[in-house]
């Protein structure tokens, strides 16, 4: 699936079976909520945090496309082409950071 088709797919599912978008303030809100989400879980996998009941069977992939599903809601309702965005974001770093991570000695 494409970024495009995943946005395209999203807006029918939100038309048909979500009756209409959020407004793009509860989707912000909603986005951060399912940011720490992620947060939880990570710092439960992988870092020093134990788990709760609560906290069984969450998956880092579900919670992640979680995270993926509001991001392409706000792109969706506020015009954004995730696509032309990731590639513009990509040309952006490529000149940026051209030097700066292989020069950085912390990297090394």
């Amino acid at each position: 699936m494409t970024i495009a088709q995943a946005q395209q797919q999203i807006d029918q599912w939100i038309q048909t079976t979500g009756v209409r978008y959020f407004s793009e303030l509860t989707n912000m809100a909603i986005l951060t909520e399912e940011v720490g989400e992620v947060a939880r879980l990570m710092s439960r996998l992988y870092g020093d945090q134990s788990f709760k009941k609560s906290d069984e069977g969450k998956e880092l992939s579900d919670e992640l496309a979680d995270v993926l599903w509001v991001v392409m809601c706000i792109a969706n309702q506020t015009g954004i082409n995730l696509t032309e965005a990731l590639e513009k974001n990509f040309d952006k770093k490529a000149i940026r950071d051209s030097d700066r991570h292989r020069e950085n000695e912390k990297l090394q």
